[in-house]
């Protein structure tokens, strides 16, 4: 249950995603969770959603990355959807294949009903084929 905003660096993924992540609050009725490089939009987000700076916690790599999604959604039994801003830059992927890491979050995705929406900058003809029916918006 992944979902991709894909577009270059400037082209409004965030102002997007604040947007799809404080609608989704109004009528949320579960808890949300925005996972972000710093605390720069914290004023921009309702207080219903819990906003995460990834940066302030030792997540070195991809793996301890997934781990530290893992630790969010075992201590939120009520978790329902979470918002990746920066998701390259958070879930450290820089200039690698994502492939596979949007797939193990599609699949914890499914097994804990959770909905991921993550902001990545590249453009959708740049993503693998098999990840590119997540993509809902391409700027």
């Amino acid at each position: 249950m992944v979902e991709i905003i894909a577009g270059t660096k400037g082209k409004g993924k965030t102002k997007y995603l604040l947007d799809q992540v404080n609608g989704a609050a109004a009528q949320a009725t579960g808890n949300i969770v925005y996972l972000d490089k710093n605390a720069k939009h914290m004023h921009e987000l309702t207080n219903k959603v819990r906003l995460i700076n990834v940066t302030d916690y030792p997540v070195r790599n991809k793996d301890e990355f997934v781990g530290f999604i893992c630790g969010i959604i075992s201590q939120d039994y009520d978790l329902q959807e979470m918002y990746l801003d920066s998701f390259l830059t958070i879930a450290h992927l820089e200039d690698t294949d994502i492939t596979d890491t949007v797939n193990e979050l599609d699949a914890i995705g499914r097994r804990y009903q959770i909905r991921f929406i993550l902001s990545l900058s590249r453009n959708e003809e740049d993503l693998d084929e098999s990840i590119r029916p997540k993509v809902v918006i391409s700027l």
